[in-house]
Protein backbone atom coordinates (compact mmCIF):
# COMPACT_ATOMS: atom_id res chain seq x y z
CA UNK A 1 0.00 0.00 0.00
CA UNK A 2 1.64 3.78 -1.20
CA UNK A 3 0.41 6.52 1.18
CA UNK A 4 1.03 10.33 0.32
CA UNK A 5 0.58 13.06 2.48
CA UNK A 6 -0.01 16.40 0.10
CA UNK A 7 0.70 19.63 1.66
CA UNK A 8 -0.94 22.04 -0.25
CA UNK A 9 0.23 25.51 -1.13
CA UNK A 10 2.35 26.20 1.37
CA UNK A 11 2.72 30.23 1.57
CA UNK A 12 6.43 30.89 2.88
CA UNK A 13 7.70 34.53 3.74
CA UNK A 14 11.51 35.40 3.62
CA UNK A 15 12.96 31.56 2.52
CA UNK A 16 16.60 31.62 2.00
CA UNK A 17 16.98 31.40 -1.92
CA UNK A 18 21.33 31.34 -2.08
CA UNK A 19 22.64 27.66 -1.94
CA UNK A 20 26.10 27.39 -2.72
CA UNK A 21 26.68 29.12 -6.10
CA UNK A 22 23.18 29.03 -7.11
CA UNK A 23 20.54 31.16 -6.48
CA UNK A 24 16.49 31.56 -7.12
CA UNK A 25 15.39 28.68 -5.12
CA UNK A 26 15.99 27.33 -1.96
CA UNK A 27 18.34 23.88 -1.82
CA UNK A 28 16.73 20.41 -2.23
CA UNK A 29 18.28 19.77 1.24
CA UNK A 30 15.99 22.32 3.04
CA UNK A 31 12.92 20.82 1.81
CA UNK A 32 13.94 16.95 2.63
CA UNK A 33 15.30 18.52 6.30
CA UNK A 34 11.48 20.06 6.65
CA UNK A 35 10.06 16.33 5.90
CA UNK A 36 12.63 14.70 8.51
CA UNK A 37 11.52 17.18 11.47
CA UNK A 38 8.18 16.14 10.52
CA UNK A 39 8.93 12.75 10.73
CA UNK A 40 10.85 12.76 13.67
CA UNK A 41 7.68 14.08 15.17
CA UNK A 42 4.75 11.77 13.75
CA UNK A 43 6.95 8.52 14.61
CA UNK A 44 6.61 9.76 17.88
CA UNK A 45 3.27 10.76 18.20
CA UNK A 46 1.64 8.06 15.17
CA UNK A 47 4.17 6.11 14.91
CA UNK A 48 4.81 6.89 11.31
CA UNK A 49 7.36 8.07 8.94
CA UNK A 50 8.33 10.26 5.98
CA UNK A 51 10.19 9.18 3.21
CA UNK A 52 11.11 11.38 0.27
CA UNK A 53 9.05 14.07 -1.03
CA UNK A 54 8.07 16.15 -4.57
CA UNK A 55 8.51 19.67 -5.02
CA UNK A 56 6.03 21.77 -6.84
CA UNK A 57 6.09 25.68 -7.05
CA UNK A 58 3.62 27.70 -7.85
CA UNK A 59 4.44 31.57 -7.24
CA UNK A 60 7.48 33.04 -6.24
CA UNK A 61 9.12 36.55 -5.89
CA UNK A 62 12.84 36.93 -5.13
CA UNK A 63 13.92 39.70 -3.57
CA UNK A 64 16.39 41.30 -5.97
CA UNK A 65 16.18 44.37 -8.43
CA UNK A 66 18.37 45.38 -11.88
CA UNK A 67 19.74 48.59 -11.69
CA UNK A 68 18.81 51.63 -14.31
CA UNK A 69 20.73 49.98 -17.66
CA UNK A 70 22.52 46.62 -17.81
CA UNK A 71 23.70 45.29 -15.27
CA UNK A 72 23.52 41.94 -12.35
CA UNK A 73 20.18 41.69 -10.09
CA UNK A 74 21.35 42.82 -6.95
CA UNK A 75 19.25 41.73 -3.33
CA UNK A 76 16.97 44.20 -1.75
CA UNK A 77 18.99 44.24 1.61
CA UNK A 78 17.39 45.54 4.80
CA UNK A 79 19.75 47.43 7.24
CA UNK A 80 21.19 45.79 10.12
CA UNK A 81 20.42 47.55 13.51
CA UNK A 82 22.83 49.77 15.29
CA UNK A 83 25.68 48.72 17.23
CA UNK A 84 25.91 48.73 21.13
CA UNK A 85 28.95 52.15 20.42
CA UNK A 86 25.71 53.56 18.30
CA UNK A 87 27.80 52.97 14.73
CA UNK A 88 25.89 51.36 11.83
CA UNK A 89 26.52 47.58 11.32
CA UNK A 90 27.91 45.92 8.55
CA UNK A 91 25.43 44.25 5.90
CA UNK A 92 25.27 40.36 5.18
CA UNK A 93 24.23 40.01 1.74
CA UNK A 94 21.39 37.54 2.27
CA UNK A 95 19.18 36.25 -0.66
CA UNK A 96 15.32 36.10 0.29
CA UNK A 97 12.01 35.34 -1.34
CA UNK A 98 8.80 34.46 -0.58
CA UNK A 99 6.96 31.59 -2.58
CA UNK A 100 4.30 29.46 -2.55
CA UNK A 101 4.98 25.61 -2.89
CA UNK A 102 2.99 22.54 -2.34
CA UNK A 103 4.87 18.91 -0.85
CA UNK A 104 3.68 15.82 -2.03
CA UNK A 105 5.71 13.31 1.41
CA UNK A 106 5.41 9.36 0.57
CA UNK A 107 4.15 7.83 3.94
CA UNK A 108 5.14 4.44 5.75
CA UNK A 109 3.68 3.01 8.62
CA UNK A 110 -0.18 1.76 9.25
CA UNK A 111 -2.61 5.01 10.32
CA UNK A 112 -4.80 3.74 13.52
CA UNK A 113 -8.29 4.83 13.31
CA UNK A 114 -9.29 4.59 9.90
CA UNK A 115 -10.86 7.70 8.53
CA UNK A 116 -11.39 9.50 11.98
CA UNK A 117 -7.65 8.84 12.63
CA UNK A 118 -6.99 10.22 9.35
CA UNK A 119 -9.15 13.09 9.81
CA UNK A 120 -7.59 13.78 13.42
CA UNK A 121 -3.74 13.28 11.62
CA UNK A 122 -4.64 15.96 9.22
CA UNK A 123 -5.55 18.69 12.34
CA UNK A 124 -2.48 17.36 14.26
CA UNK A 125 0.10 18.16 10.58
CA UNK A 126 -2.67 21.62 10.66
CA UNK A 127 -0.92 22.71 14.24
CA UNK A 128 2.75 21.18 13.59
CA UNK A 129 2.95 22.33 9.75
CA UNK A 130 3.04 25.99 10.61
CA UNK A 131 5.67 25.31 13.99
CA UNK A 132 8.82 24.87 12.02
CA UNK A 133 10.48 27.06 9.06
CA UNK A 134 10.91 26.10 5.69
CA UNK A 135 14.36 26.81 4.34
CA UNK A 136 14.41 29.65 6.73
CA UNK A 137 11.11 31.30 6.07
CA UNK A 138 8.23 31.72 7.79
CA UNK A 139 4.99 29.73 7.07
CA UNK A 140 1.83 31.51 7.15
CA UNK A 141 -0.50 29.54 5.86
CA UNK A 142 -1.22 25.77 4.17
CA UNK A 143 -4.09 25.63 2.05
CA UNK A 144 -5.12 22.21 3.26
CA UNK A 145 -3.47 18.91 3.92
CA UNK A 146 -4.42 15.56 2.21
CA UNK A 147 -3.75 11.89 3.29
CA UNK A 148 -4.64 9.39 0.55
CA UNK A 149 -3.56 5.47 -0.25
CA UNK A 150 -3.76 3.22 -3.08
CA UNK A 151 -3.25 -0.50 -2.78
CA UNK A 152 -3.70 -1.51 -6.34
CA UNK A 153 -1.61 -0.88 -8.97
CA UNK A 154 -4.35 0.56 -10.34
CA UNK A 155 -5.43 2.76 -7.67
CA UNK A 156 -1.46 4.21 -7.48
CA UNK A 157 -1.91 5.59 -10.99
CA UNK A 158 -5.64 6.73 -10.20
CA UNK A 159 -4.09 8.59 -7.23
CA UNK A 160 -1.25 9.63 -9.30
CA UNK A 161 -3.09 11.81 -11.75
CA UNK A 162 -5.37 13.08 -8.72
CA UNK A 163 -2.18 14.60 -7.32
CA UNK A 164 -0.58 15.94 -10.36
CA UNK A 165 -3.98 17.89 -11.22
CA UNK A 166 -3.90 19.55 -7.33
CA UNK A 167 -0.59 20.64 -8.48
CA UNK A 168 -1.74 22.83 -11.12
CA UNK A 169 -0.86 25.37 -12.30
CA UNK A 170 2.71 25.12 -11.06
CA UNK A 171 6.17 23.42 -11.58
CA UNK A 172 7.52 19.85 -10.16
CA UNK A 173 10.93 20.07 -9.75
CA UNK A 174 12.63 16.99 -10.93
CA UNK A 175 16.28 15.19 -11.20
CA UNK A 176 18.42 15.64 -14.37
CA UNK A 177 21.56 15.32 -12.48
CA UNK A 178 21.97 12.21 -14.80
CA UNK A 179 22.73 14.30 -18.11
CA UNK A 180 25.95 15.17 -16.58
CA UNK A 181 27.50 11.62 -16.96
CA UNK A 182 25.85 11.93 -20.59
CA UNK A 183 27.23 14.62 -21.65
CA UNK A 184 30.38 14.25 -20.05
CA UNK A 185 30.64 11.09 -21.87
CA UNK A 186 29.92 12.86 -25.08
CA UNK A 187 33.27 15.55 -24.31
CA UNK A 188 35.38 13.30 -23.70
CA UNK A 189 35.09 11.55 -27.11
CA UNK A 190 36.89 15.01 -28.69
CA UNK A 191 38.59 15.93 -25.28
CA UNK A 192 39.59 13.41 -23.11
CA UNK A 193 40.54 15.87 -20.48
CA UNK A 194 36.78 17.21 -20.38
CA UNK A 195 35.10 16.59 -16.70
CA UNK A 196 31.83 16.52 -15.14
CA UNK A 197 32.48 20.43 -14.33
CA UNK A 198 32.84 21.43 -18.04
CA UNK A 199 29.54 19.17 -18.43
CA UNK A 200 27.44 21.47 -15.96
CA UNK A 201 28.99 24.68 -17.44
CA UNK A 202 27.48 23.66 -20.48
CA UNK A 203 24.26 23.27 -18.71
CA UNK A 204 23.80 26.78 -16.73
CA UNK A 205 25.78 28.79 -18.79
CA UNK A 206 24.51 31.49 -21.67
CA UNK A 207 26.71 30.62 -24.67
CA UNK A 208 27.23 32.39 -28.16
CA UNK A 209 29.67 31.56 -31.21
CA UNK A 210 30.41 33.94 -33.79
CA UNK A 211 29.65 33.32 -37.32
CA UNK A 212 31.62 34.99 -39.91
CA UNK A 213 29.66 37.25 -42.39
CA UNK A 214 31.81 37.59 -45.32
CA UNK A 215 30.83 39.63 -48.55
CA UNK A 216 32.26 38.45 -51.93
CA UNK A 217 35.82 38.15 -52.59
CA UNK A 218 36.55 39.09 -48.42
CA UNK A 219 39.16 37.38 -46.80
CA UNK A 220 38.45 36.26 -43.17
CA UNK A 221 40.30 39.12 -40.54
CA UNK A 222 39.81 40.25 -37.07
CA UNK A 223 37.82 43.25 -39.30
CA UNK A 224 34.95 40.93 -40.47
CA UNK A 225 31.41 41.34 -38.97
CA UNK A 226 29.63 38.52 -37.32
CA UNK A 227 26.73 37.47 -36.40
CA UNK A 228 26.12 36.22 -32.98
CA UNK A 229 23.92 32.84 -32.67
CA UNK A 230 22.66 31.16 -29.53
CA UNK A 231 24.46 27.82 -28.55
CA UNK A 232 21.50 25.39 -27.24
CA UNK A 233 21.63 23.45 -24.16
CA UNK A 234 22.91 19.75 -24.54
CA UNK A 235 19.09 18.92 -23.39
CA UNK A 236 15.99 20.10 -24.10
CA UNK A 237 13.67 21.46 -20.64
CA UNK A 238 13.54 24.07 -18.50
CA UNK A 239 16.92 22.47 -16.90
CA UNK A 240 18.55 24.70 -13.63
CA UNK A 241 21.52 24.30 -11.46
CA UNK A 242 20.99 23.25 -8.10
CA UNK A 243 22.76 22.51 -4.89
CA UNK A 244 21.56 18.38 -3.99
CA UNK A 245 23.66 18.37 -1.08
CA UNK A 246 27.20 17.60 0.52
CA UNK A 247 30.61 15.98 0.12
CA UNK A 248 33.39 15.38 2.50
CA UNK A 249 36.69 16.79 2.02
CA UNK A 250 38.17 15.78 5.62
CA UNK A 251 37.75 13.09 7.78
CA UNK A 252 35.13 12.26 10.74
CA UNK A 253 36.69 14.13 13.54
CA UNK A 254 35.80 13.15 17.12
CA UNK A 255 33.81 15.43 19.33
CA UNK A 256 35.27 18.19 20.97
CA UNK A 257 38.49 17.87 18.68
CA UNK A 258 37.68 21.19 16.68
CA UNK A 259 36.53 24.26 18.80
CA UNK A 260 33.84 26.75 18.44
CA UNK A 261 31.83 23.80 16.61
CA UNK A 262 27.82 24.25 16.43
CA UNK A 263 27.72 21.13 18.65
CA UNK A 264 30.40 20.03 20.48
CA UNK A 265 28.75 16.91 21.58
CA UNK A 266 28.54 15.41 17.77
CA UNK A 267 31.72 14.24 15.36
CA UNK A 268 33.00 16.96 13.28
CA UNK A 269 33.60 17.11 9.37
CA UNK A 270 34.50 19.78 6.52
CA UNK A 271 32.45 19.71 3.64
CA UNK A 272 31.85 21.42 0.50
CA UNK A 273 28.36 21.87 -1.55
CA UNK A 274 27.75 19.04 -4.11
CA UNK A 275 26.06 20.66 -7.71
CA UNK A 276 23.39 18.43 -9.72
CA UNK A 277 20.93 19.68 -12.38
CA UNK A 278 16.86 19.68 -12.19
CA UNK A 279 14.36 20.20 -14.45
CA UNK A 280 10.72 22.23 -14.41
CA UNK A 281 8.26 20.57 -15.61
CA UNK A 282 4.84 20.67 -15.51
CA UNK A 283 2.52 17.87 -13.49
CA UNK A 284 0.61 16.78 -16.56
CA UNK A 285 4.11 15.59 -18.15
CA UNK A 286 4.90 13.60 -15.43
CA UNK A 287 4.08 9.98 -16.00
CA UNK A 288 4.03 9.16 -12.16
CA UNK A 289 4.20 10.91 -8.57
CA UNK A 290 6.72 8.68 -7.78
CA UNK A 291 9.35 9.76 -10.14
CA UNK A 292 9.39 13.41 -8.66
CA UNK A 293 10.35 12.05 -5.56
CA UNK A 294 13.38 13.18 -4.08
CA UNK A 295 15.04 11.51 -0.91
CA UNK A 296 18.41 11.26 0.78
CA UNK A 297 21.58 8.87 -0.66
CA UNK A 298 24.77 8.54 0.74
CA UNK A 299 27.90 6.72 0.20
CA UNK A 300 31.45 7.14 1.21
CA UNK A 301 31.65 10.77 2.37
CA UNK A 302 28.68 12.07 -0.23
CA UNK A 303 25.45 13.06 1.24
CA UNK A 304 23.32 13.83 -1.27
CA UNK A 305 19.02 14.70 -2.58
CA UNK A 306 18.39 12.45 -5.46
CA UNK A 307 15.59 11.42 -7.26
CA UNK A 308 14.85 7.90 -8.70
CA UNK A 309 16.60 8.68 -12.08
CA UNK A 310 19.66 9.27 -10.26
CA UNK A 311 22.54 6.88 -9.31
CA UNK A 312 22.11 4.63 -6.63
CA UNK A 313 24.77 5.78 -3.97
CA UNK A 314 23.52 2.46 -1.95
CA UNK A 315 24.30 -0.01 -4.25
CA UNK A 316 27.08 -2.55 -3.83
CA UNK A 317 29.32 -1.09 -6.56
CA UNK A 318 32.20 0.03 -4.47
CA UNK A 319 34.47 0.81 -7.41
CA UNK A 320 32.73 3.75 -8.65
CA UNK A 321 34.75 6.69 -8.82
CA UNK A 322 33.58 10.14 -7.32
CA UNK A 323 33.08 11.47 -10.94
CA UNK A 324 31.17 8.42 -11.88
CA UNK A 325 28.04 9.90 -9.22
CA UNK A 326 26.72 12.53 -11.88
CA UNK A 327 27.17 15.19 -8.85
CA UNK A 328 30.12 17.62 -8.64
Amino acid sequence: MSTYITLDHIQVQNANCVAGLTFGFPAVTHFLGYVHALSRKLTQSHNISLHGCAIACHQHQVHAYKPKGYGDYIFSLTRNPLTRTGATASITEEGKMHMTVSLVIKCEGLIAGGEEGVALLVQHLKKICLMQKLAGGVINSVKDIHIESAQTDDEHERLSRKIRRRLLPGFLLLDRSQYLNEHCAHLQQTNPNSNLFDAWLDFVTLKFKAEPSLTQNEDLSDKTKADWAYIHKPKAGYLVPLAVGYRAISEVLPHGTLSETRDSAMPFCFVESAYGLGEWQSPHRTENIDNALWNYQTKEGWYLCAGLDSVDLDGTDNDIEDDDYGFL
